[in-house]
C-alpha cells in the first residue's frame, strides 16, 4: 500500500458516521458489557464506534482494537481506540475522540486522531501533516504552534501521581488533565508541554506519538515527556531525573 488517500477518506467517513451516532445519545450507548482487550470495561458506545470503524477499514488490514483485540489478518495492522476518553463521554465531559494508526510491522504509516466534540481531525503521513474537520474535509490547515500564546501543559494520569504533580506546581508549570490520551498527544504542538505518567497503551501511542514527531520526546515505562520548546523539555527531564538525549 503506497497511496493512503482512500484509507484516510474511509477513516474520516467512519468517524463522521460515529459522530452523528453520538449526537443521538441513545441509551444503548451507556449499556455495560465485558472487559475489553485494553483492560477497561467496554460500553455500548465503544462497541458501536468499533463496529463502524471495522465496516469501513477492515478491508485494508487486520485491526487491533482496544475493545475486541485482533480482528482479521493481513500484512498491515490498524491500531484502533474507537473511543478515546470513554469516561468523559459517559460523564458528559466534552473531550473524547478516536485514535487510528495504520502500521507495517513497527512503523506507523498513517496516524489519525479525531476530536468528536470540536470535529477536528489530525492527520499525519510520511509526506503530509495537517488538521481538517469532519464537517469540512476540504479544509486542510497547517498545524500551528502558538508558542507565544500558550500558557499551559497537558498532563494525563495526574490524579494517580500527586507527588509528581507537586513538582509542576513548585516550578510554576500550569496544566490541565482532560483524560483522553491520544487527543492530548495530538494537541502537544499547541500547548507548552505534555506529560503522561505510566505506559501509554499501544492503541493511543501508535497514532498519538507519530503525530508528535518533530517535537522533543522522552519516553520510558514511567513517563512520557513532550515539548516543542527545548529548554522546557530539558527542564522537565531534569525534574523527573531523566536523560533527555
Amino acid at each position: 500500500m503506497t497511496d493512503f488517500s482512500s484509507f484516510i477518506q474511509d477513516a474520516l467517513a467512519a468517524s463522521f458516521e460515529i459522530q452523528q451516532k453520538l449526537q443521538e445519545n441513545s441509551s444503548s450507548l451507556y449499556q455495560k458489557y465485558t472487559l475489553g482487550a485494553g483492560g477497561d470495561i467496554s460500553y455500548g458506545v465503544d462497541l458501536m464506534a468499533e463496529q463502524i470503524y471495522l465496516s469501513h477499514l477492515s478491508r485494508y488490514a487486520k485491526i487491533d482494537s482496544e475493545e475486541s483485540g485482533i480482528i482479521g489478518d493481513g500484512k498491515y495492522t490498524i491500531y484502533l481506540d474507537p473511543l478515546d476518553g470513554s469516561d468523559n463521554f459517559k460523564s458528559n465531559f466534552p473531550y473524547y475522540g478516536a485514535s487510528i494508526a495504520l502500521c507495517l510491522d513497527d512503523e506507523t504509516l498513517v496516524a489519525i486522531v479525531v476530536n468528536f466534540i470540536s470535529l477536528e481531525v489530525f492527520v499525519r503521513t510520511n509526506t503530509d501533516f495537517y488538521k481538517t474537520y469532519l464537517n469540512s474535509l476540504t479544509c486542510k490547515q497547517n498545524i500551528l504552534e502558538n508558542s507565544s500564546l500558550s500558557t499551559i501543559g497537558i498532563v494525563e494520569k495526574a490524579y494517580d501521581n500527586p507527588e509528581k504533580i507537586a513538582l509542576l506546581k513548585e516550578n510554576g508549570l500550569k496544566f490541565r488533565s482532560p483524560g483522553a490520551v491520544a487527543l492530548s498527544l495530538a494537541y502537544a504542538s499547541y500547548v507548552n508541554y505534555m506529560l503522561f505518567f505510566g505506559t501509554i497503551r499501544v492503541y493511543d501511542m501508535k497514532a498519538g506519538l507519530y503525530i508528535c514527531r518533530g517535537l522533543h520526546i522522552y519516553q520510558d515505562d514511567e513517563i512520557t515527556i513532550i515539548s516543542k520548546d527545548l529548554d522546557l523539555f530539558a527542564k522537565l527531564c531534569k525534574l523527573y531525573n531523566k536523560e533527555q538525549f
